[in-house]
């Protein structure tokens, strides 16, 4: 595919999708901003061109057809207003093809920036509608797509709309070519050893990556909810801690592959417990093979922290997707911060996915100690196990 330094985009009107989904607080305030800093790169180059930028962004999951004040971007405009520090304010527009959009963007002139609202406030979004692509791809010249985080989705905006620009109109943005680079680069050829962490609370959601990093990797970690599965897969009591039945037969499956394979396999040798999912009740350290019938394990243990230390120690390569815990908790979020720690601290090539691990990372502190974070949580666990991602193959020249 293209990147936008391939087009000729000199004064041109240029047509950025961006992925703004950022956190918020109770009150509206943004919480991390890594999205929308990640994203000025492209729209500098942009400006720097005399162009006419349209930005636009789904933010969460608003009812179509509906507008609601909590789903709309402008706490987004005001931050990226004191970031980009350009002369002009940039305009949100209070719809997204409507009357406002349309006369904001007709009248748009060289340098200055306009913001659609947010994308998912038209039905056509989400369904990937063909003419409600047609009516964005109409503001504007060129396509530049630098939302790696929702490139796993067939949306229109995603999808749809790239395909009504030919390959010297559309291209992708800084990061959404970052980001696919490094994935791709380090996947196909790793410096060993190459360690693979993974957590989070479901196997479903990470199986296929499971599989596709054990014809890859040297070493797998296994933390979070997801270890439980492997536990009773082995036979160990593991209380009413979380567990997916159904994929004890898989469980059993990926670590037979490991072994035959030679890649070591590593689960937690500790947990912490409660009897409940709450911070207030009793806690407990425990082996493995101990926890109570009632009980549930919460997050890894200490013994468990200096084992996987141990693992990471040789690390050339690290790939981390997911936390070890549930780590919104205090009290359970101590083996995620230290998974944190321990990767930051190696010499190895770092790459956390987004999401949630890139949350652990940042409450951690760790992330300017990783040589890269990801934007896209369910991207790049789509690009691990080798899946097409529509973003990508919209973009891919004919």
């Amino acid at each position: 595919m293209h990147t936008i330094k391939d087009l000729e985009i000199e004064g041109k009107k240029v047509f950025i999708r961006c992925d703004f989904n950022v956190p918020k607080d109770e009150d509206g305030n943004i919480t991390d901003d890594r999205r929308i800093r990640e994203a000025l790169a492209t729209i500098r180059y942009c400006l720097d061109r005399d162009c006419k930028v349209i930005l636009a962004s789904h933010y969460e999951r608003p009812e179509p057809g509906k507008y609601e004040e909590k789903y709309s971007l402008k706490p987004v405009v005001r931050r990226l207003t004191r970031l980009l520090k350009i002369a002009d304010d940039i305009q949100l527009a209070t719809d997204v093809v409507g009357e406002d959009a349309k006369a904001k963007a007709a009248a748009l002139q060289s340098g200055e920036v306009l913001v659609l609202e947010n994308l998912r406030y038209e039905a056509g979004e989400t369904k990937n509608d063909v003419a409600f692509a047609k009516e964005l791809a109409s503001m504007v010249d060129i396509y530049i797509n630098d939302a790696f985080g929702a490139c796993h989705r067939a949306h229109a905006s995603i999808d749809a709309m790239p395909k009504e620009f030919d390959d010297s109109h559309k291209a992708a943005g800084f990061l959404l070519a970052k980001e696919v680079n490094f994935f791709e680069k380090t996947l196909e050829n790793p410096i060993r050893p190459f360690v693979a962490v993974v957590g989070g609370s479901k196997v479903s959601g990470k199986l296929e990556a499971l599989r596709q990093l054990l014809d890859k990797v040297d070493k797998v970690i296994i933390g979070g909810g997801m270890a439980f599965t492997f536990l009773k897969a082995q036979g160990y009591e593991i209380g009413n801690s979380l567990v997916e039945d159904d994929l004890l037969d898989e469980a059993r499956t990926v670590m037979i592959k490991a072994r035959k394979m030679g890649v070591k396999f590593y689960l937690p040798v500790d947990v912490v417990c409660s009897a409940e999912f709450s911070e207030n009740g009793t806690s407990k350290y425990l082996p493995t093979q101990e926890i109570p019938k009632g009980w549930m394990g919460l997050d890894i243990g200490p013994a468990s922290s200096r084992l996987f230390r141990e693992v990471l120690n040789d690390a050339q390569t690290i790939i981390w997707n997911g936390p070890m815990g549930v780590y919104e908790m205090d009290k359970f979020s101590k083996g995620s911060l230290k998974m944190s720690h321990d990767i930051a601290d190696t010499h190895a090539t770092t790459i956390v996915g987004g999401g949630d691990t890139a949350d652990v990372a940042q409450k951690a502190g760790d992330v300017d100690e990783m040589t890269f974070v990801s934007t896209g949580g369910g991207a790049s666990l789509n690009l691990i196990e080798g899946k097409k991602l529509p973003g990508i193959e919209a973009l891919k020249m004919n």
